[in-house]
């Protein structure tokens, strides 16, 4: 990750409590997982101590990812933000030109994206699209899924 992330406070805790989950719990279960497969004999040819190796190589860069968000994160209210244009946290209201359907989208930190929760990461191309438009802007985006035209109809937070 590169620059600064950032977040609502409750996603920094939410952040720092899964890391730590990780550092402590994951880190336990995985050198516990090497053990068992240890004691099963010759390690030439054991499958399971591979298999317990490579988990406990992706725990440790899943572990170093997330201390890398942690160190970039800055936590921000929404009071510190102007609702004139979007910025990360505004909840957007906006007008699908190609279906004419309103949705409201909430742009968030790339780890408390939930679109089932209408969140959306900053990073995404919808976010992309959005960042810095003004009410009553129009936001031509293309996405995997094809390229659509937002207007902006309302920003809050």
């Amino acid at each position: 990750m590169s620059g600064i992330s950032y977040m609502t406070q409750e996603g920094y805790d939410k952040l720092k409590h899964d890391l730590e989950h990780l550092k402590s719990v994951g880190r336990d279960e995985a050198a516990k997982a090497i053990a068992e497969a240890r004691e099963k004999g010759d390690l030439s040819e054991n499958a399971e101590y591979d298999a317990a190796k490579n988990a406990q190589g992706m725990l440790e860069y899943k572990i170093n990812e997330m201390e890398k968000a942690m160190a970039s994160a800055r936590v921000i209210t929404e009071g510190e933000l102007d609702n004139s244009k979007v910025t990360v946290l505004a909840n957007v209201k906006i007008l699908n030109k190609k279906v004419n359907k309103e949705l409201t989208y909430k742009l968030v930190s790339e780890s408390e994206a939930d679109l089932k929760a209408l969140k959306i990461s900053v990073n995404s191309p919808i976010g992309q699209g959005l960042l810095g438009k003004k009410v009553g802007d129009e936001a031509k985006i293309i996405t995997p899924a094809g390229e659509f035209i937002f207007e902006i109809l309302d920003i809050s937070f």
